[in-house]
């Protein structure tokens, strides 16, 4: 007779328990995402690096001031042999503090790369929209990528595309992510009306959530075509039509986010 009741009470904390870590899987995989791009992202790569030699650099630069002090201390003292090694330690102190406020300022000289996009929220996981937003995020690094290689002198002496048109590219593909997340919103919110609606009313719903994602996967397919063309473009050996490819495949993009915006209304879903 216990038994009973104790059954239902672990299947009842099994549920709670689980209800909880379902709460917590989003934000906790949000915070891991979070730090794991902060540290892969070049920006952050960059400044990390100029940190550390600035800090080695200060490290040595008191290294061999205490050197010169027992140089001093030493010589007052007339011990020949304690001299010479004092002198022999803050030369190396001397040199490594060379070497460390070269490759300081090496480092404070370089352009500071652009930072890529901080990860963003997926959708829930039962969501259409959960893979396409999982799609966009990869898509959107692998473009930053392929836009800097774009941007910096290449293979067989070609000379990187004009900056207009690669920031053409990346307005485009800012644009165009943008509405997409906007459209990923709207289907994860008539996903969620659907399933606590009235049976009656959930066949409409299921026919919007039909088209929201047909919509994203048609976005989601020229946001892809954009990476080919940049792609392609890494590996063009004619200097020219990379750029003009670029140009009009940023512009496609572009209109294509114009009509995510026009047609994903409040009132386009119903």
């Amino acid at each position: 007779m216990a038994a009973g009741p104790r059954k239902r009470d672990l299947g009842e904390l099994i549920k709670i328990g689980q209800s909880v870590s379902e709460q917590l899987r989003g934000p906790v995989a949000d915070t891991v995402r979070t730090k794991v791009h902060g540290w892969r992202d070049p920006r952050a790569k960059m400044l990390r690096r100029r940190r550390r030699a600035k800090r080695a650099t200060v490290g040595w630069s008191g290294a061999t001031v205490l050197g010169g002090v027992w140089i001093g201390v030493e010589h007052a003292a007339l011990l020949g042999f304690a001299g010479v090694t004092a002198m022999i330690v803050t030369a190396l102190f001397l040199y490594c503090l060379i070497g460390s406020a070269r490759k300081t300022i090496a480092l404070h000289r370089q352009a500071l790369p652009a930072a890529t996009p901080p990860p963003v929220r997926l959708p829930p996981g039962g969501s259409i929209a959960r893979e396409p937003m999982r799609r966009l995020a990869e898509a959107e690094a692998g473009l930053a990528e392929l836009l800097v290689q774009l941007g910096t002198p290449r293979p067989g002496g070609l000379a990187p595309l004009p900056a207009e048109s690669l920031a053409h590219a990346q307005e485009s593909a800012q644009e165009a992510a943008t509405a997409l997340r906007a459209v990923a919103a709207q289907l994860a919110a008539v996903e969620r009306a659907r399933d606590i609606a009235p049976l009656a009313q959930r066949g409409p719903l299921e026919l919007g959530i039909t088209d929201l994602s047909r919509r994203l996967e048609e976005g989601l397919d020229g946001y892809v075509a954009l990476i080919g063309t940049a792609g392609q473009a890494v590996i063009a050996s004619n200097p020219v039509s990379p750029d003009e490819a670029l140009l009009d495949a940023s512009d496609r993009l572009s209109g294509l986010a114009s009509a995510l915006r026009e047609l994903s209304g409040p009132s386009s879903a119903g």
